[in-house]
C-alpha cells in the first residue's frame, strides 16, 4: 500500500496556481460574487494561506485581471499577410474566443468589479485599449498616424469592446455575424474618414485594392450595393 504525498509548490508556482484558479472562477462569475473561501477551496489549501501569498482579495482580483488583460491583447496579434480584411475577421474571432470563455471576467475587466477605480485596474484596461490599437496601426503600415486615423482606430477598438459587452447581456445576435459586423464597421469608419480626409482616402485606396471581392470589405460593397434599389424604390430617387 502507498500513500500519496503532496508536492510542496514553491512560492512563484503556488502564487501562478491562485492566480489561475482566481481567473477560473472569476470567468464564469462575478469577482464580486467569489470569496476567498471559494478561491481557497477550488486550491486545495486553507483560507489563510491565500492570505500569506496575497494581501487580500483585491490584490489576486489585480492580479488574475494582470493574466486576463495580457491574454486578450495578445488576442490582436496576427501576422501580417494577406488582406486586411480577413486578418481583422481572424483577430475578432479570437477577441470573442476569449469574451466567451471568460463573460463575467471580461465583463468586470471593462466595467470594473473589487478593484474598481484603482489605478492599476484602470492602467491594465488602458494598456489593453493601446495594445489593441497599435497591433491595428501595425496591419495599416503605419507609424506615424494622423489625427483622424487614430481616432477611427480609437474608436474602433472601443466599439468592439461594447459590441462585446453588449453581447454578453443574452447573445441575442449570433456570434460570427457580428465578428464579421465588427470588421465591416472598420471600414465604414474608415470610409467616412476618408470622404473628408485625402491622407485617410489613400489609406482605404491602399486596403481596398488588396481586397477580394469574396473577401470581408467585398461582401460589405455588395450589402450596401443591395441596399440602392430599395433605397430608390422607397425615397422615388436613384442614388448617385
Amino acid at each position: 500500500m502507498t500513500t500519496g504525498v503532496r508536492r510542496r509548490m514553491g512560492v512563484e508556482e503556488r502564487k501562478q496556481q491562485l492566480i489561475g484558479v482566481a481567473l477560473e472562477l472569476f470567468s464564469h462569475r462575478s469577482p464580486d460574487e467569489v470569496s476567498i473561501d471559494e478561491i481557497a477551496a477550488a486550491a486545495g489549501i486553507s483560507r489563510p494561506l491565500v492570505y500569506h501569498y496575497f494581501p487580500g482579495k483585491q490584490s489576486l482580483y489585480e492580479a488574475a485581471l494582470r493574466r486576463a488583460a495580457d491574454e486578450l491583447a495578445a488576442r490582436f496579434l496576427e501576422p501580417p499577410q494577406g488582406p486586411l480584411g480577413a486578418r481583422l475577421l481572424r483577430v475578432m474571432g479570437r477577441f470573442f474566443d476569449f469574451v466567451d470563455d471568460h463573460g463575467p471576467g471580461f465583463a468586470a475587466l471593462m466595467r470594473g468589479g473589487p478593484a474598481v477605480g484603482s489605478s492599476t485596474t484602470n492602467a491594465m484596461i488602458d494598456e489593453v485599449r493601446q495594445a489593441a490599437y497599435e497591433q491595428i496601426l501595425a496591419h495599416l503600415d503605419v507609424e506615424r498616424p494622423s489625427a483622424r486615423l487614430e481616432l477611427v482606430v480609437r474608436s474602433w477598438v472601443s466599439l468592439a469592446e461594447s459590441t462585446a459587452l453588449i453581447w454578453l447581456d443574452g447573445r441575442r445576435v449570433p456570434r460570427a455575424e457580428l465578428e464579421l459586423q465588427l470588421v465591416h464597421d472598420f471600414a465604414a469608419l474608415a470610409a467616412v474618414s476618408a470622404a473628408y480626409d485625402t491622407e485617410m482616402a489613400d489609406i482605404l485606396t491602399r486596403i481596398l485594392a488588396d481586397e477580394p471581392a469574396d473577401g470581408p470589405f467585398g461582401e460589405l460593397v455588395g450589402r450596401l450595393m443591395a441596399l440602392v434599389p430599395r433605397v430608390s424604390a422607397q425615397g422615388g430617387q436613384t442614388l448617385r
